[in-house]
């Protein structure tokens, strides 16, 4: 018997074979033999509003008004935000906000510092 690689995402040893592609069951991960190991599209790269690429630990300033859901007040333009996380999904800024605590921001409405 032939063995399987193992997922290049996770490293899993139970990747089975459906038809040209490999799929692990632990992470959903799909792959090819000639995409082999390569990480592309795991390279999820993240944009301000005028395109500039953001990276972990930036920092950036709020571009418009927002409005904060369950809070009287709104986000001001012009808001530093200092030390951000990107993170996968709708909301892809985790940060602190002075005044504020904890929040998630859509990286279109910041611009990098």
């Amino acid at each position: 018997m032939d063995k399987l690689p193992n997922c290049p995402k996770c490293n899993s040893e139970y990747t089975y074979e459906d038809g040209h592609l490999f799929i692990c069951p632990e992470c959903a991960h799909e792959w090819t033999l000639e995409s082999g190991n390569e990480n592309s599209e795991d390279e999820v790269t993240f944009k301000d509003a005028n395109g500039n690429v953001l990276s972990n630990g930036d920092t950036v300033m709020i571009i418009k008004d927002l409005k904060v859901k369950g809070s009287s007040s709104d986000l001001k333009q012009g808001t530093k935000v200092k030390n951000i996380r990107l993170v996968d999904g709708d909301h892809n800024i985790d940060c602190k906000i002075d005044g504020f605590g904890a929040m998630k921001l859509k990286s279109e409405f910041v611009k990098k510092v």
